[in-house]
Order: C-alpha cells, then structure tokens, then sequence
C-alpha cells in the first residue's frame, strides 16, 4: 500500500463507536435516576442501574478507538508538525466553542445556574464546564503526546505497544485503588485531576487500542472473552449498586474509569466486539449510512447533554418507560443534530 492510499475503513470500530455513543448518553439520560435517593433500591433504581453503569466501559472505548486510529505510523509518516496541524487544529473550534456554549446557554439560561467568580474559574481550571466537556481536555492531551507513543512504537511494532499498555494499565489502576483503599481506612488520598491532566489516567486505554487492533478472537477463545466480560460487566453493575453493603470491597475495586473492573471489561469489550465485526463487509447504502452514523459520534458526545437538558421536563421521571423513551429520542435528535452541523460550512468544525 503506497503512503497515498487510504486505508480499509474498519467498519468494526465504526459499529463499535455507534453502540458507545448510545452508552453515553443512555448514562447522561438514568443517571439522575441513579442518585435519586427517593427511588434507591427500587426495580426502577436498578434498571437505571444497569442502564447506567451497564455502559461505564464507553468512554474507555472511545479513546481506544482514536489510539487504534491515531497511533497508526501512517499518521506520524510526515512528523509531529503535520500530525499536530491536521489533528489538534481540527479540534480548536470545538475546544473554544462547548465549553462557552455550555456555560452561557445550558448553565446560565437554560438551568438558572450562578455561580461565584471563583467557581467560574475552578471549573476553566479543572476542564470542566459540563460533566462531559473533560474529554475535549482528555482527547487533545492524548492527541498532544500521541507522536511521543508512536515514536516509541515504531519499531516495537504491537508487542511493543501491548506490554506499554499492561504496564501503564497496571500502574494507573493501581495508583486509583490504593489511593481508595488508604481513603477507605482513613487515610483520605484524593485523586485530583485538572484540564491539562485529564488525559493521564486514559493514556494505557490509548496504547491498548492500538495494540489489540488487530486482535481476531475465533471459536472458544471468542465464547470464553464473551462471557468473562460479561461476568465482569455484571460484577460492576452489581457492586455499584450494593457499594454501602460493601465498603471494602467498593475500595479496592473504586467506580472509577481506572478501576480494575472497569478496564477488564472495557479491554473486552473491544477485543470481542472487533472480533464480532470483523467480517462485516456492508453494502453500499448501510456503509454510507454506519460512516455517517459514526463520523456524527464526536458531535453526539458534544451535543447531546444540551438536548437531554432541554427534554427532561417532558418526560416523567419516575417512570422506567419514559426515562428509556427520553434515552432514545435524546439519541435521535443529537445524531440529527449533529449530522445537519456537520453539513453547514463553518459549523461543521465545530463537531
């Protein structure tokens, strides 16, 4: 393949970013029903639940996708100055733009929300101006060491970039679960973030996509990924819903995008579901339609909280069925959204 030939779309990464996205926002949609202490330990509750943290191996998958993707050497063939003109200045309007609009619009005008000059300030700082705008800080500080990794991976090929990513992994997971733990017997070691440090924790999620891109799984081995990470997936749900009966074991394995389960399953995810895909060859039109679906993804996760924000008041909160049909019609019109952004000259940078 000459370096002007465009690589064979991986449609299985495609059908993987769609089913993700929908996680996200299924977790921005039952997670209100989730902290609603009204409803705690109900079978609406644990529908949420399930709902909710169902989905926690999203975000980690995302940002395997973009490292299976952005780690390619085809992408550091022309150095850093290229990579970074042609990846990181896509995201500036976007990087300016959400974050404004979020605080103008959805805080202050939509929700009635004041804060002090100083929490303006705090949440600039910390990179978080809406609960998902981290991942514009998370994507950008990958996307700014991302020829650092591919340098290194050059020649170390995917061996390389797999034991990269065990020992990163190993290292971020321990480093969360020991800081719960020493919290949990009072020795309290917050875990604190800010915007230029938000990508830290994510950087073995990176390594990893790359390294198990290629990953094919057949027969047994797919059967037996399968069900272990569905039984991990279970145990989070599980745990996450029973943590105040659990405390120590809440401990060692932390809610967190680091925590051990949380890893395990997200890796399982992604080796099962492109093992799954892998032969997937659509046609025409369903090509045409999954790559628009998929190329919309990043303006979902931008737009999305707006639109659930917005329809929330018009769907009964108590009930398991409207706050699935408020999931669904949020998922809907974010992706029309965003696809009619995504045609608009100018606008369409910004998604």
């Amino acid at each position: 393949m000459s370096a002007q030939t465009p690589p064979a779309r991986e449609w299985s990464l495609d059908i993987l970013r769609v089913i993700a996205i929908a996680g996200v926002v299924s977790i921005h949609t039952f997670g209100n029903v989730v902290v609603d202490p009204a409803v705690h330990g109900s079978a609406r509750w644990w529908y949420a639940v399930i709902m909710d943290a169902g989905f926690v191996w999203a975000v980690p998958v995302f940002v395997m996708i973009s490292g299976a993707l952005i780690l390619a050497p085809r992408q550091h063939e022309r150095g850093p100055a290229w990579f970074y003109r042609r990846r990181l200045l896509r995201l500036a309007p976007a990087f300016v733009f959400w974050p404004i609009f979020y605080v103008v619009v959805v805080r202050v005008l939509m929700l009635g929300q004041h804060f002090s000059p100083s929490a303006w300030v705090a949440m600039f700082v910390d990179g978080k101006t809406y609960s998902q705008l981290y991942f514009l800080w998370l994507i950008v500080g990958l996307y700014a060491v991302a020829p650092v990794l591919a340098a290194f991976l050059r020649e170390g090929g995917r061996r390389r970039a797999l034991m990269l990513a065990a020992c990163v992994l190993a290292a971020t997971t321990l480093t969360w679960a020991s800081a719960s733990l020493l919290t949990y017997l009072g020795h309290p070691r917050p875990m604190t973030l800010i915007s230029l440090t938000q990508w830290v924790p994510y950087v073995g999620y990176f390594v990893a996509g790359w390294a198990l891109a290629q990953v094919r799984l057949r027969g047994l081995a797919l059967a037996a990924a399968a069900a272990a990470t569905a039984a991990l997936l279970a145990g989070y749900v599980w745990l996450y819903g029973t943590a105040d009966q659990h405390p120590l074991l809440a401990a060692a394995l932390p809610n967190t995008y680091p925590g051990p389960l949380v890893v395990l399953a997200s890796i399982g995810i992604f080796v099962v579901s492109a093992s799954l895909f892998a032969k997937v060859a659509p046609g025409p039109r369903v090509a045409a339609v999954l790559r628009e679906l998929s190329d919309a993804a990043f303006g979902v996760f931008l737009v999305h909280f707006a639109i659930v924000t917005l329809l929330r008041p018009l769907f009964d909160p108590d009930h398991p069925v409207a706050v699935t049909a408020l999931w669904l019609v949020t998922l809907v019109l974010s992706f029309a959204a965003a696809m009619v952004m995504r045609r608009i000259p100018g606008v369409r940078r910004l998604v």
